[in-house]
């Protein structure tokens, strides 16, 4: 085959535009071989999110594509995956057997992060990349009842030093909810707390983690603090609403996490509209547009809107998340398109090394 065609079949590879990564595949670096044998051409493509839901149809849209081309009989494309580990200080030590680790946090209390937390690591789970879920609310910890797990479970130790993670819905997962009982009060100084963080991640024996997500809790005290100094966090999301009290919190923890040094991959807005489930009328009750607003204002990206759904919080709430108990339902497919968006820019995140953390007053 000639140069020509081969320039032909490049183009046809560029005319496709990886819809989480913003650009083409070559300029992704997601082209790693291009052999042609006569009339016949095969593609080898590597992406560095999951991609276990798309690839067929990315293959099938590519073959279809280079087919077209003048002198092409047949065309495979290969499509394969693979997380790569980032962390945003490399001054601190790696969590053994985790490749990264997203804080998702919120300003204030009441946004849904943790149902959204949840259903984004089942979201990364169904694009075939594993997951553990960390529950950082130490003093509300409500993991184990949003996956289902039975009340009394308590984790597998080993050498009485480490506790094996608890796996629910496909995922591995820990929480202070797992050691005590749900009418224990956790009535413990900052300090306390935050050494109690510090050992629910390091002392797990997490299972070779593309992803740790790590349920935060609201605001911007000592254990967001303890997570940023002492964990090797890789990048951050923040969860808001459009309502206006909401937006001004969401912006002190993007500030939070610009302070010490870790990556905002974006603004996550929940509960942006509510669908009538009678008439099927759309309605805007807690504002519009401030997620969006705020994601320019602090050059972050909205990574997706999620809705105000009674479905979702009574999956919730019965511990069947709305990603795995009703996989190919609309608000699910919200979730992971968001979850992708997220892991994709966390993909193409550059990995220079960062300052030392200075905490000041001002």
């Amino acid at each position: 085959m000639s140069d020509i065609i081969r320039s032909q079949v490049e183009d046809a590879l560029k005319g496709y535009q990886d819809p989480y990564l913003n650009t083409d595949l070559f300029s992704a670096g997601a082209v790693k071989d291009i052999q042609i044998d006569g009339s016949q051409v095969t593609v080898e493509l590597l992406l560095h999110y999951p991609s276990e839901y798309l690839k067929n149809g990315i293959c099938q849209m590519l073959q279809f594509a280079i087919e077209n081309v003048e002198g092409v009989e047949s065309a495979k494309v290969n499509l394969d995956w693979q997380v790569e580990p980032h962390k945003a200080h490399e001054n601190l030590s790696n969590i053994q057997n985790v490749k990264n680790i997203i804080a998702v946090a919120s300003g204030k209390g009441g946004v849904g992060k943790s149902t959204t937390a949840v259903n984004l690591a089942l979201a990364l789970a169904a694009d075939g990349a594993r997951v553990g879920l960390l529950d950082a609310d130490i003093y509300g910890p409500s993991l184990g009842m949003m996956l289902g797990v039975a009340e009394g479970t308590r984790p597998d130790t080993e050498q009485e030093k480490f506790f094996k993670p608890v796996m629910a819905q496909g995922i591995q997962s820990m929480s202070m909810a797992y050691l005590i009982t749900d009418k224990t009060p956790m009535v413990w100084r900052g300090p306390m707390v935050s050494g109690a963080l510090q050992q629910l991640i390091t002392q797990t024996l997490w299972d070779d983690l593309d992803y740790l997500v790590v349920d935060m809790p609201p605001g911007t005290g000592d254990i967001q603090l303890t997570l940023s100094q002492k964990v090797p966090v890789s990048a951050s999301v923040v969860v808001t609403t459009p309502q206006d009290i909401a937006l001004l919190d969401a912006k002190k923890g993007i500030e939070m996490f610009n302070k010490v040094n870790i990556p905002v991959l974006g603004v996550i807005e929940n509960m942006s509209m509510h669908i009538c489930s009678n008439c099927g009328h759309a309605e805007h009750i807690f504002g519009e547009g401030g997620a969006d607003k705020i994601s320019q204002e602090f050059n972050t990206e909205l990574l997706g809107s999620l809705p105000l759904s009674k479905y979702i919080r009574e999956q919730a709430d019965a511990g069947l998340p709305v990603v795995v108990d009703d996989p190919d339902s609309e608000v699910a497919m919200m979730y992971r398109h968001t979850a992708r968006s997220m892991a994709a820019k966390l993909s193409v995140m550059a990995s220079n090394v960062v300052p030392d953390i200075q905490i000041t007053d001002d």
